[in-house]
């Protein structure tokens, strides 16, 4: 007999006999933990990249804006007529008597604990300045990035359902035009369309501020309510268009998919085939594209809150720098800088949950 004929057969205590296909008992490893090992290597990626941009941004805020010129001691006392003892107690007062590397020293060190430094003008911590204003940012920007999103996605879909229509073309025509106007000469346009007035027709709107003062209860919020109608019309007008678009974009990709072929063949309706499953695939660049918004849209509203005189932000922001206010400067650039940062970062971290062929 043949050794092949006389071996004994492998039993089943022993297990199958390991081809070059196929993992070995020693790694203990399977798919999903090589996953999860994949997504945690890309987390710890995403992380390390945001600190390095959040320590650069520190960096570069110290320094460009001690290319101000002037003296911030001169620009504390407006100009007024000072001793040199008291210009010499206003820079011990603020660490301007320090060499500059020893100033960057402590400006990182404070700045890691959450101290911003304490503002010129005010008198006042910085951080606390920004925690003073920030509501008002967010009622404005919350409020706008909810409507222009919605929007954005409903007449992206729609759009892309009637692709080459006279519909999609008007939509993409005017958000198109809508988003290459610049926020403030389109709050300025309204100021005076809805605010001012055009001959015979009355202003409907306030002209800038957040409200109109000895009002509360249920009136207070109306009163607030019609004070953000201009602001939020403004930067609902000008952004929408770019969720619109990548919608659209996203929408007509998917629902040129040979997976919608089959479902179609499968008897599915062509509606059900768009909603169910072009739908929801045409949505992802469209929610990462909404995290960097919303970061975008906090840090990009200074020309909106200047224009209508909204107490957010944006207009702390153009009045620290008009003094200039140094601390407060810097403080603010580096609070908007760093919140689209987060956001990006976050969008980057939710993608490959929304598709995991990300990050592995």
């Amino acid at each position: 007999m043949t050794a092949e004929a006389t071996s004994s057969p492998v039993s089943p205590a022993e297990g199958p006999v390991a081809g070059p296909g196929t993992p070995g008992p020693a790694t203990g490893r399977g798919p999903r933990a090589r996953t999860t090992a994949a997504y945690l290597r890309y987390v710890a990626g995403k992380l390390a990249g945001a600190a390095v941009s959040l320590l650069a941004v520190l960096v570069t805020s110290f320094f460009l804006f001690r290319l101000i010129p002037g003296d911030p001691v001169k620009f504390m006392t407006g100009g007024r007529p000072v001793s040199a003892e008291q210009i010499a107690v206003y820079r011990r007062e603020f660490g301007l008597d320090l060499p500059l590397w020893r100033q960057f020293t402590d400006y990182c060190g404070k700045a890691l604990t959450g101290d911003l430094g304490t503002s010129y003008q005010f008198r006042a911590p910085v951080i606390d300045k920004i925690t003073e204003a920030l509501p008002n940012t967010l009622l404005l920007t919350g409020t706008a990035f909810v409507l222009y999103t919605a929007l954005g996605i409903v007449l992206g879909t729609r759009s892309a359902w009637r692709h080459g229509g006279l519909g999609d073309r008007l939509n993409t025509g005017l958000a198109l035009t809508l988003y290459s106007i610049p926020s403030f000469w389109l709050g300025l346009l309204l100021i005076i369309v809805l605010s001012v007035g055009v001959g015979p027709v009355p202003g409907l709107f306030p002209t800038g501020g957040m409200e109109s003062g000895g009002k509360e209860g249920l009136a207070h919020a109306v009163d607030v309510a019609h004070h953000l109608v201009l602001p939020v019309v403004t930067l609902v007008a000008v952004e929408y268009g770019q969720t619109l678009l990548v919608t659209r974009s996203a929408l007509l990709d998917e629902m040129g998919g040979d997976y919608l072929t089959t479902a179609r063949a499968k008897g599915l309706r062509d509606a059900l085939v768009r909603r169910r499953h072009a739908v929801p695939n045409a949505l992802l660049p469209t929610m990462t594209l909404v995290f960097v918004n919303l970061g975008r849209t906090v840090a990009g509203v200074i020309l909106v809150e200047t224009v209508f005189s909204w107490p957010g932000l944006g207009g702390l922001f153009y009045q620290a720098l008009s003094v200039p206010d140094l601390p407060l400067v810097q403080g603010l650039f580096f609070f908007f800088a760093a919140a689209v940062i987060v956001m990006n970062t976050l969008a980057d971290l939710l993608y490959p949950l929304l598709d995991p062929r990300v990050g592995r």
